[in-house]
């Protein structure tokens, strides 16, 4: 399956909503919907295009001309296309690099959701199977939520979780135009995982997902979770339960929106995620990755030079 469906990334909706972030959007061509961004003090932008479609040479004209008249240095594009041998990136007319710097995991986890619910947990990890049954041993139960207030759990167990890791992807703000934009349009939608520690107390949000379902795929964008009541197994529970909400929805696939690559290094900071996800018995699937359609050849290769420091000041790591 090389050939994957349109991603929520290129949706209208998501175009929508990028530019209610104040980030300016064009759409190129279908599959090549491009946010624009300024480059601080400086007149010149960086073009970004993920989950794109395969370009071929039109495109790239397109692309290139788009670039020069928004005055980008370069546009960086991620195409939603898995790694095949017979064919590759490239082109004969246009400067098209391998980026040094991809912003998305060149790597996922995909779960054939077509397969039945007995034959999905046969594909766990022994151990997967083990926490989904602590989990409902604790009466844990997983809801989808469709109101408001019902997301600003979401966002609650969000701060904790930006407070625990030292670091957040994005604002609030940002999460409540997308909730926004897109639950009313019928991609996103929230699960949340419940726990009742005794019987006079109420129910307690311990972990909740944003799902996006389009084209027949469901995604894992967005989680959350409380450090509370660990032992409980919610995580575990919660993604079995986003599987099957998948399958009584109509998905054929469930992407889980980036994994570490094959013998990952148990040192790096997102190992304990990849094994986790890597529990559900899913295909690691790689992608063809990240590249840079070069318009400015020479504040690119300074671009470049200075991206090492640019991170550092920004405390980020590549």
């Amino acid at each position: 399956m090389n050939n994957l469906p349109l991603h929520p990334l290129q949706s209208p909706e998501w175009g929508a909503f990028r530019k209610r972030t104040g980030v300016e959007v064009v759409s190129v061509a279908p599959g090549f919907q491009m946010t624009l961004h300024p480059l601080p003090k400086l007149p010149f932008t960086i073009g970004y295009i993920p989950k794109s479609s395969l370009p071929d040479e039109n495109i790239l004209k397109k692309l290139a001309e788009v670039g020069k008249e928004k005055k980008c240095i370069f546009i960086k594009l991620e195409p939603n296309v898995l790694k095949n041998p017979n064919y590759e990136v490239q082109s004969t007319n246009y400067e098209l690099r391998n980026s040094p710097h991809p912003l998305f995991t060149k790597y996922s986890f995909q779960l054939d959701l077509t397969q039945t619910e007995e034959q999905l947990l046969k594909n766990m990890k022994p151990k997967t199977r083990y926490n989904i049954k602590i989990a409902q041993k604790h009466n844990v139960i997983v809801r989808e939520e469709t109101s408001d207030e019902d997301f600003e759990q979401y966002i609650a167990l969000s701060k904790k979780t930006w407070q625990r890791k030292g670091f957040r992807a994005h604002g609030e703000d940002y999460h409540r135009k997308m909730w926004e934009i897109m639950h009313k349009a019928d991609i996103a939608h929230l699960l949340i995982a419940y726990y009742q520690p005794h019987e006079t107390a109420g129910q307690i949000p311990l972990v909740a997902w944003i799902l996006f379902l389009y084209k027949d795929v469901l995604y894992y964008p967005y989680g959350a979770s409380s450090d509370q009541y660990k032992q409980t197994m919610a995580s575990n529970l919660i993604m079995w339960e986003a599987m099957k909400w998948g399958k009584k929805h109509g998905a054929k696939l469930f992407d889980l929106w980036g994994a570490l690559g094959p013998n990952p290094d148990p040192n790096h900071s997102w190992y304990g995620f990849h094994r986790f996800k890597e529990g559900y018995g899913g295909e690691l699937v790689e992608f063809v990755g990240s590249y840079d359609l070069v318009i400015n050849p020479l504040l690119y290769s300074v671009y470049n030079v200075l991206y090492p420091l640019r991170q550092k000041l920004l405390g980020l790591s590549d």
